[in-house]
């Protein structure tokens, strides 16, 4: 077997010598290389960010203008689609998991699974620890749900009310909010940039959200201590509550029937977890559980079910007359009204648009020239971690778009991390730590912009007390330089990727 592999990688190089010599292709220079990238750069900067145009129509503009670079090239058009095709066939089965992920929740809601989390996420809350609770909840909300935007925009909005009557410190309240918010959507099997993340470094999905632990948890525990010192230096505030958080609980209580048989869906998902089973099955299996408590408990009728997974939740579906609209019908429709495999529609177009734009820089050798002049200079796993922070942190600054800025660098670094030995999922983990939850901390993305609107505090203010967000960067490079957490390879080649059982320093 091994002399066979090894003829293939020679026939395959004599090839490329062969078309080298004839001049079909030619490699590119830096200049060229970065035309492609400097053209996205331009359009999404300017068209997407200035003008507020559509970030599909702009990445496509980008993939002619790398068409037009690879065609100078010699590069014809059945190549480009061969190996923008190639791309989506290594992409597509985490592209059932995104359409799986959005039936899920729709079940999910209809089955009164995610309800009756965030209603007991709800009893939760505190006055006198309302930074370290509005941490918590917020988390379990993100995490239940898998948007970090939905659970800023419900429960966030409460705990700032909570925060108002109180006269908390706003920028810490919403410092806490955007900071659990996205470290519960970031460690959500339902989140879309997760599975992105996941998607484009080949990493299954349960073994990516345990490989963010490495950093997450850090930055998770950090934000906790800091909101418990500011608990316990603050004198207790007394019995105050929210009208918003107290409306939403009656509302809950009316609309659903809770009992212990609705959280058997989140065993099923911690049990394939547990277990590694593949992921589309478990979620399958899941979402039927959750569809039969609808019909059961929550007196749906089946064509609304149906309706749930395909086009998303309505609070409308609840029937028997046992839902209390008046007491906070519009908070929980907020919260409540998504889901379903065409929620998912948007999220997969831009990677769609985005892969292609891939596929064809790619074709070119464009990347590789790129990649080799920025790490030129990386000797060791410390540079390698750090270069993709930077293009990440540059990507999500110029692009302000979450999913460009983890699908990009991870076409580029991942035949990177594979050559130096280092496992993807490292990749995938800094990804996340330094373009998902950064995205909420620039004021001019469309990120920022949301959460300081409806919070009500401006960015810079609650930036600071958003620990989890900006701390994962820092505990990213601690253990890149210690070599702590750090999983390599055992084999150089990409189709192995064969893990250590212990991480091994630099």
């Amino acid at each position: 077997m091994n002399d066979t592999h090894d003829a293939s990688e020679g026939g395959a190089g004599a090839a490329e010598l062969q078309q080298s010599a004839t001049g079909t292709h030619r490699r590119p220079t830096l200049l060229i290389a970065l035309i492609p990238i400097v053209g996205m750069a331009v359009f999404l900067g300017v068209g997407y960010l200035a003008f507020g145009l559509n970030a599909e129509p702009m990445i496509i503009l980008s993939a002619i203008v790398a068409g037009i670079v690879a065609r100078s090239l010699g590069w014809s058009w059945d190549e480009m689609i061969d190996s923008v095709a190639d791309k989506m066939r290594k992409t597509w089965p985490a592209i059932l998991i995104l359409v799986c992920v959005g039936l899920l929740i729709g079940a999910w809601m209809a089955g009164g699974t995610i309800p009756m989390m965030i209603y007991w996420g709800l009893k939760l809350i505190s006055p006198k620890f309302i930074g370290l609770t509005a941490l918590f909840v917020t988390s379990i909300v993100a995490l239940a749900t898998g948007t970090s935007w939905g659970a800023v925009g419900t429960i966030g909005v409460a705990f700032m009310g909570v925060a108002i009557g109180m006269d908390a410190s706003l920028p810490l309240v919403a410092g806490a909010v955007v900071a659990g918010a996205y470290f519960g959507d970031k460690m959500s099997p339902l989140s879309d940039t997760t599975n992105l993340a996941s998607m484009i470094t080949q990493v299954n999905l349960y073994e990516h959200i345990a490989n963010l632990l490495w950093t997450t948890l850090p930055a998770y525990v950090a934000s906790a201590v800091v909101f418990l010192f500011v608990g316990l230096s603050t004198s207790g505030a007394g019995g105050v509550s929210s009208s918003t958080v107290e409306g939403m609980l009656v509302a809950l209580d009316s609309g659903f029937e809770f009992n212990l048989v609705i959280l058997l869906p989140v065993l099923v998902i911690l049990a394939g977890s547990l277990l590694r089973l593949p992921t589309i099955p478990v979620m399958l299996t899941a979402s039927a559980v959750a569809m039969i408590n609808a019909l059961a408990f929550q007196g749906i009728a089946l064509q609304d079910v149906f309706d749930a997974i395909v086009n998303g939740f309505d609070l409308e579906m609840i029937t028997r007359g046992r839902f209390d609209a008046a007491a906070g019908g519009e908070d929980l429709a907020t919260l409540l009204n998504r889901g379903g495999m065409n929620s998912m529609m948007g999220t997969l177009l831009i990677a769609f648009c985005a892969i292609a734009f891939a596929g064809i820089v790619d074709v070119t050798g464009s990347l590789q020239v790129l990649v080799e002049r920025l790490l030129s200079g990386v000797r060791n796993t410390f540079g390698l971690v750090a270069a993709t922070v930077v293009t990440c942190l540059t990507t999500i600054g110029v692009t302000c778009n979450g999913q460009i800025s983890i699908i990009l660098p991870g076409e580029i670094f991942h035949p990177e991390y594979v050559k130096r030995g280092v496992h993807p999922k490292v990749l995938g983990r800094t990804i996340e730590d330094s373009a998902s939850v950064i995205e909420p901390l620039l004021p001019w993305t469309a990120a920022g912009a949301y959460m300081a609107a409806t919070l009500g505090v401006p960015t810079i203010e609650y930036l600071p007390w958003a620990v989890q967000n900006w701390a994962a960067v820092l505990v990213a490079l601690v253990l890149a330089a210690t070599g702590l957490g750090i999983t390599r390879l055992r084999g150089r080649d990409a189709g192995k990727e064969e893990r250590s059982e212990l991480p091994t320093t630099t």
